[in-house]
């Protein structure tokens, strides 16, 4: 119940849905059982079975109770026999019935709809929650967890949950209360039918629980299995090349293809047991009806004062309608069983704490006058330290690259930087304020951010320069693409800077994604520049283009470059060798190769690589 209220409260506020819900399910429940309780009088009145009739005086009005409305209808019923005849009396009854019945659908439409915009407001807040708390989660996180078990959460489980939800609270409020009205009129019917009745729907009742028993479990097979689908889907479309360079196809196919039978089963599984609930709950009450037809016909034919043949139709008709909440219960504990293991699933996305935050005390900053520090800096991933105690300091307007073997730390201290990771110990500093006391907006707004894999999006090359940016013109956009040495090759594509490159860019070369990347980086016009490995991935043709590009750029600005090519490197400033999360050495390329170290044994192999 727990995590069932928990996700309740994402209906907030609950009382502008709850109330209107509450008034028009209970004038609907009203009118609805009235039609019911309504076909005794009407059928009585046709077969001229009545408690009055021309030789039968109407019962004085005097004499029955303000809240007796069975003995004023049939007040005015016999009174309208007495005016009217039995069929001036059967129009009047056909006319109470249809007034009930048209109120009654009206009322049932308003709260439907009332409890259908809360569905929509509780989804709404639900998906906006898990996507903004993954938004801000760091970026350790998505590297511990498969991305289509994340869009599986925020796609189909949110959608499962809310329907739980909202659909669970609507059954439990106005079954119940149909449950309840139903056996007052039944009672008021006929006490002894009704209490014979009744011993039958607690055995109905065990027998529906044993068959939902199992939903729970199936239910997190499912989730845990779908999630696993589009995952593979997600590595299939993203990987589609080396998937066809490495003839693993075949692999591919049946790996999801196999995931996907076993999706199947589960649902199978799952669908045999949803299901049975149905026609076993049907065949129950048809055999209760059976019984109560004896029962029935048995207290008729004895002349029981209880019961006319009207009330006994009507009764049974009555009856037939019990079952429908007492099945829509069972139906939904039933369901309530997937919802609730989904809430679960989308309550860890949503509880997850691995965030950047900012400190109570964040301040912005928008300039940057001296430098960046690393004192005493260590990062591990779980238990894998990946920097120990890293000191370093990146002078302003100079740049510094880093090199050494894969695996050794390079790209982690570069994440540091933007706060896209938090170190587990020491402090960065930015003009001598910890960067955990500068607001992560302003902080990365200080930098340009270039990786060797170009992060494009499926829309127009204009989009893609002025990427997180608004109010830009295009003049600015192109005087970007020159400097990134990108306007030439943008100007010969088919719509010039309103052309669609396609989903990940797809329709463009490297060198020609990179230099757009790099264009992005350039109109932002950030002070100090993060290049990761920019160029590693590029022909030698595109590399020098994206090269003079990358030099175009660095200009004036504080720069870290991760590179692997010694022309990339020889011109630093600055040269920090590391290994094994180390700072193992640091200086000019000349001092660096005087030295005789790792830096010149990694300049004589040229095997510089990226983490």
């Amino acid at each position: 119940m727990k995590t069932y209220f928990r996700l309740l409260s994402f209906a907030k506020p609950i009382e502008k849905f709850a109330i209107p819900y509450i008034f028009y399910t209970l004038l609907y429940v009203i009118f609805s059982t009235s039609v019911l309780a309504l076909l005794g009088p009407l059928l009585n009145t046709l077969f001229n079975v009545n408690d009055c009739g021309p030789e039968k005086p109407a019962k004085v009005s005097n004499q029955i109770s303000t809240f007796d409305i069975s003995g004023w209808f049939k007040y005015y019923l016999n009174d309208f026999i007495l005016k009217h005849g039995q069929f001036g009396a059967l129009i009047y009854v056909c006319a109470v019935i249809m007034f009930a019945v048209i109120l009654g659908n009206l009322f049932r439409y308003l709260s439907q709809r009332t409890m259908e915009n809360m569905r929509i407001h509780t989804l709404l807040r639900i998906r906006k929650a898990v996507f903004d708390n993954v938004m801000n989660l760091h970026l350790g996180y998505f590297s511990n967890e498969r991305k289509g078990d994340i869009i599986s959460k925020i796609a189909s489980e949110v959608q499962t949950v809310q329907f739980t939800v909202t659909g669970t609270l609507q059954v439990i409020f106005k079954e119940p209360l149909l449950l309840i009205a139903y056996l007052v009129v039944l009672f008021s019917t006929s006490v002894k039918l009704t209490l014979i009745s009744l011993l039958v729907i607690p055995v109905a009742g065990l027998i529906i629980s044993r068959i939902v028993k199992k939903l729970r479990s199936q239910a997190v097979e499912a989730q845990n299995s779908y999630a696993n689908m589009v995952s593979y889907l997600d590595e299939a479309l993203s990987g589609i090349k080396i998937i066809k360079a490495f003839n693993a196809t075949d692999f591919i196919i049946k790996r999801f293809d196999d995931e996907n039978v076993r999706y199947s089963k589960i649902g199978k599984a799952m669908s045999r047991r949803q299901q049975l609930a149905s026609p076993v709950s049907e065949a129950l009450s048809i055999i209760m009806i059976s019984f109560i037809v004896l029962y029935g016909g048995y207290l008729l034919f004895n002349n029981d004062s209880e019961l006319t043949p009207g009330q006994f139709i009507a009764y049974i008709a009555l009856f037939s309608q019990l079952m429908r909440p007492a099945k829509a219960l069972g139906d939904a504990f039933s369901n309530i069983h997937t919802g609730l293991v989904a809430g679960e699933r989308v309550l860890e996305l949503i509880d997850e704490k691995s965030q950047i935050t900012d400190a109570p005390n964040a301040v912005a900053v928008t300039e940057f006058n001296e430098g960046i520090h690393l004192n005493n800096v260590s990062f591990a991933y779980n238990e894998r330290v990946v920097l120990k105690n890293i000191n370093l300091t990146v002078p302003k307007g100079k740049t510094v690259a880093l090199v050494g073997p894969s695996g050794g730390g390079k790209s982690t201290m570069m994440d540091l930087l933007p706060r896209f990771i938090e170190p587990k110990e020491g402090e960065i500093l930015v003009d001598d304020k910890n960067i955990k006391d500068i607001t992560a907006t302003s902080l990365r707004a200080l930098m340009g951010i270039v990786n060797q894999e170009s992060i494009l999006f499926n829309d127009t090359i204009f989009n893609n320069i002025a990427f997180g940016k608004t109010g830009v013109t295009q003049a600015e956009v192109e005087a970007a693409a020159r400097i990134a040495n990108a306007h030439n090759f943008i100007m010969d594509t088919e719509n010039g800077y309103q052309t669609n490159i396609g989903d990940r860019g797809v329709k463009l070369s490297g060198g020609q994604r990179q230099r757009i990347s790099i264009a992005r980086a350039v109109l932002n016009n950030p002070p100090i520049m993060l290049l990761d490995e920019a160029t590693s991935a590029l022909d030698t043709e595109s590399e020098k283009l994206v090269q003079d590009a990358l030099n175009n750029l660095m200009k004036n600005r504080t720069s870290l470059i991760i590179a692997h090519r010694l022309s990339t490197i020889q011109n630093a400033d600055i040269i920090v060798v590391l290994e094994e999360g180390r700072i193992v050495e640091q200086g000019s390329h000349t001092e660096l190769m005087e030295h005789n170290g790792l830096y010149r044994k990694l300049i004589d192999m040229q095997t510089f690589n990226a983490d």
